[in-house]
């Protein structure tokens, strides 16, 4: 992989909010350099690596599971019920998170995806947001992290969160142009005809 390309990853369970993935997934795939080169390579994994039942029925097969995954530079934590309701009771998941930490440059929560990074202690004396029905919860049960309101994403370096569903694609948008510039993502969002004021 050269220097100008990062692999994303993009976590995957049962009742998953389908625009908190799709949404990024799209941003970082259509996103090209001047010679049409890919930046990104964009990438799924679940837990077990079998069909995942998003929510609202949306069937979608990943590339990988924990155990054959490679090493992502990106990684990308959706939310949705799934992510609020089950996953931050799955201790695997939890942990397979937390040890993702030493390992990528960039580590993103989409929606509710906040409240599984909260779990792994990821967000510990940080500014993060999630979904506006959702901030009340993560300033209850994790008190340690500081909850943005009114914002669409909150940049702490090598932790990145945003707010719900939508609010991932311009959390994505704002990646792109950290590592190639307003210039490539301004481009990508005329693509996408996506309106976002950089």
């Amino acid at each position: 992989m050269n220097n100008n390309q990062w692999r994303v990853g993009i976590f995957l369970f049962d009742d998953v909010e389908v625009l908190d993935f799709a949404g990024p997934f799209e941003v970082f795939s259509v996103t090209e350099l001047e010679d049409d080169e890919k930046p990104f390579i964009v990438e799924m994994v679940s837990e077990k690596g079998n069909i995942i039942n998003a929510l609202n029925g949306l069937k979608v097969q990943p590339d990988y599971n924990f155990e054959n995954m490679p090493q992502f530079d990106i990684l990308i934590i959706p939310g949705g019920l799934g992510a609020s309701e089950h996953e931050m009771h799955n201790d695997s998941v939890i942990k397979w998170i937390a040890n993702q930490m030493k390992s990528v440059q960039l580590m993103t929560s989409v929606c509710t995806g906040a409240l599984l990074l909260a779990k792994s202690g990821l967000l510990e004396g940080k500014k993060c947001t999630t979904h506006w029905a959702f901030l009340e919860r993560l300033e209850k049960e994790f008190p340690e992290v500081d909850v943005q309101q009114g914002v669409k994403f909150v940049d702490e370096g090598d932790i990145i969160t945003s707010g719900g569903i939508s609010a991932g694609i311009n959390m994505s948008f704002h990646i792109v142009k950290r590592l190639l510039g307003q210039e490539v993502a301004q481009k990508t969002a005329k693509i996408m005809e996506y309106d976002i004021i950089f």
